[in-house]
C-alpha cells in the first residue's frame, strides 16, 4: 500500500467542501514566421519557397498541397507548370501530394460552404497531415477560405501563402486571420492562425486588373493615417508614380504597408483580438456594410477606401480633425484613383441609413463596447466608443455634394 507524503494532503470535492477546487492553468505559445518579398519565387533556382518548407525538418522531404486561384491562374496559365517545375527541381526536399487544386477566387471563395468541404475532403482524401503544408496562391478571398480549411484540418495544418494582390501582399496575406462569410456577414466564421510563412512575389502584380491594383493601395493609406504620418507624406509625394503603377513604388508601398501592420499584430498585445477594439480596422465598420449591402460589387478595398472619407469627415464634423488635413486625406485618395463615394450610401430600411447597420455588425463581430477608430491628425487614431448617427448623415452630405 502506498502511503501519502506527509506534506501532501488529499483534496476533497465533497459538496460540503467551503470552497471550490480551483486549478488555474497558463501557458504562452510563442508564434513566429517569415514575411518575404521576392520576385520569381516559382523560378527553379529561387529557394525562398523550399526553404520555407522545409525549415522545420531539412532532413526530410516534406509533402505538399498546392491551391491555385483560377482567377490567377487564368491570367497566368503558365503558372501550373511552374508549380510542378519547382517541385520536380527540388523532388529530393518537398513532394507534390497531387496535382495543383484550382479553386474560385475573389469572395465567391468566402460565399461557398461547399468549397471548405471540398478542400477537407482532398486535404483528407491525400493524407495532409499536421506535418504537410498546404501552400496557398492566389488573391485574399482563397487566402482566408482556403486558410480556415487549413486550421480547421486535424486542428490546423502548415500553411505557406503566396498572395497574389497588392491587398493580400501589404494586409491580408501577412496577418493572422482566416475565415469566410455567413448569414450576410463578413468573417463571420473564421479563426486565428498564424500561416507558417508568407512569400509576396511581386511578378504576380504585373497581370493584375487595373481595378485591383488600385483597391489595394486603400490598407496603405489607412494604415498611414492611424500610425504613421511619415509614411502618409510619402505615399501624398509619390501619388502620380502610384497612380501609374510604377513597379518601385509600388513594391515600397507593399513592403512599408505590411510592416506596419505586422508591427501591430506583434507589439499590440491583441493579436487575437480578444478586447473590444480594431485600430486597424478604420474606415471598415461602413466598408463592411458597403460591400454585403452591394453584393460585394464594391471590391473590399474600394469599400475601405469610401469608409476611410466616411471616417475621416466624420473626424471633422466631431471637431478632431482639421480641415486642411481632410483635405489632404481627400485628395489622395482622389489622385490614386480609388473611389470616394457610392450611391448605396444613400439606402434607407425603415427610415434609418442602412449603412448605420454596419456599427450593429461592427460591436457584434468583437463584443462588448463599440469601439471605432477615428483621426485626430493624419498618423494620430484614436479610439472612440460612441458614434453619433447625425454626425454621419453630416458627413455623408459631405460627400455627397463633393462626389
Amino acid at each position: 500500500m502506498v502511503k501519502p507524503a506527509k506534506d501532501s494532503a488529499p483534496t476533497s470535492l465533497h459538496p460540503s467542501a467551503a470552497s471550490a477546487l480551483v486549478i488555474r492553468q497558463a501557458f504562452s505559445v510563442p508564434f513566429a514566421y517569415d514575411v518575404v518579398f521576392t520576385r520569381d519565387a516559382l523560378d527553379a533556382g529561387n529557394p525562398v519557397l523550399v526553404d520555407a518548407l522545409t525549415a522545420a525538418d531539412p532532413a526530410r522531404q516534406h509533402r505538399v498541397l498546392v491551391v491555385i486561384d483560377e482567377g490567377l491562374e487564368a491570367a497566368w496559365p503558365e503558372l501550373r507548370g511552374w508549380v510542378t517545375g519547382y517541385f520536380a527541381h527540388h523532388a529530393g526536399r518537398i513532394a507534390l501530394a497531387a496535382a495543383p487544386i484550382g479553386v474560385v477566387g475573389g469572395e465567391a471563395a468566402k460565399n461557398d460552404p461547399a468549397l471548405i468541404t471540398r478542400l477537407h475532403t482532398l486535404i483528407h482524401q491525400h493524407g495532409i497531415d499536421r506535418h504537410s503544408y498546404i501552400v496557398i496562391i492566389g488573391g485574399g478571398g482563397v487566402q482566408d477560405a482556403v486558410g480556415y480549411a487549413s486550421a480547421t484540418a486535424h486542428r490546423g495544418i502548415r500553411t505557406v501563402r503566396m498572395p497574389t494582390t497588392v491587398l493580400g501582399q501589404n494586409d491580408s496575406g501577412v496577418g493572422v486571420k482566416n475565415g469566410i462569410n455567413a448569414f450576410g456577414a463578413k468573417n463571420f466564421v473564421g479563426t486565428f492562425v498564424p500561416p507558417y510563412a508568407v512569400i509576396n512575389d511581386f511578378r504576380f502584380l504585373e497581370r493584375l486588373p487595373t481595378r485591383e491594383r488600385v483597391a489595394g493601395m486603400a490598407e496603405a493609406v489607412k494604415v498611414s493615417l492611424i500610425r504613421d504620418a511619415s509614411f502618409f507624406a510619402w505615399l501624398d509625394g509619390h501619388s502620380t508614380d502610384l497612380a501609374l503603377f510604377d513597379r518601385n513604388a509600388l513594391a515600397t508601398l507593399i513592403r512599408r504597408c505590411a510592416e506596419l501592420h505586422l508591427r501591430h499584430i506583434g507589439g499590440s498585445g491583441d493579436p487575437f483580438e480578444r478586447g473590444s477594439a480594431r485600430p486597424l480596422d478604420f474606415g471598415h465598420w461602413a466598408a463592411h456594410k458597403l460591400e454585403s449591402m452591394t453584393s460585394h460589387g464594391v471590391r473590399h478595398g474600394e469599400a475601405v477606401s469610401i469608409g476611410l472619407v466616411l471616417d475621416s469627415r466624420y473626424s471633422v464634423e466631431a471637431g478632431m480633425l482639421s480641415e486642411v488635413e481632410f483635405t489632404r486625406i481627400f485628395d489622395l485618395i482622389g489622385r490614386l484613383g480609388l473611389p470616394r463615394w457610392h450611391d448605396a450610401l444613400d439606402l434607407n430600411i425603415g427610415g434609418r441609413l442602412a449603412v448605420l447597420g454596419g456599427l450593429d455588425d461592427f460591436r457584434e463581430h468583437l463584443g462588448g463596447d463599440l469601439t471605432v477608430t477615428l483621426l485626430r491628425g493624419i498618423g494620430h487614431g484614436v479610439e472612440v466608443n460612441e458614434i453619433q448617427p447625425a454626425l454621419v448623415e453630416k458627413a455623408l452630405g459631405w460627400m455627397r455634394a463633393h462626389r
